[in-house]
């Protein structure tokens, strides 16, 4: 979802970045069908439908990964989503920054322990606190 697609995620704010993703959703569900990116993704009717409308629904980032893997020409849900957690990891990496360091740049929105957990993919992570660490990560 996320590789490549956004290079320029340090340069946006934390909402612009979200939207953003927003648009990326929004064009898959367009371009397969909010029934099939429903039947395939397994999430609710409503919110594929708020997606294609422009909305931007509180989803996670497996969430966001299921809907774009119901386009057969991506890849599957779990590879999408731990692709897009590679990218916070290597971030974290790239720019040097530990849990605290990023806690402190969000201006403790998260305390260092709920991002480890989010990062690491073993707590939930929505598309809005994704965006506030993929942001943070690329401006660094």
């Amino acid at each position: 979802m996320l590789r490549g697609e956004f290079e320029s995620a340090g340069e946006r704010s934390p909402e612009e970045l979200r939207s953003a993703y927003g648009e990326v959703l929004a064009a898959t569900v367009e371009s397969v069908g909010t029934d099939t990116v429903v039947s395939r993704s397994g999430v609710d009717r409503a919110v594929v439908e708020a997606i294609a409308a422009g909305d931007r629904p509180e989803l996670t980032l497996e969430a966001a990964s299921a809907v774009l893997a119901a386009d057969p020409d991506r890849p599957d849900g779990e590879t999408i989503k731990l692709e897009a957690l590679d990218i916070l990891l290597m971030g974290m990496t790239t720019a040097v920054v530990d849990v605290d360091a990023v806690a402190a740049g969000l201006d403790d929105e998260m305390d260092p322990k709920e991002i480890q957990q989010k990062v690491e993919g073993r707590y939930p992570i929505t598309l809005a606190e994704y965006a506030a660490i993929h942001q943070f990560l690329e401006a660094r």
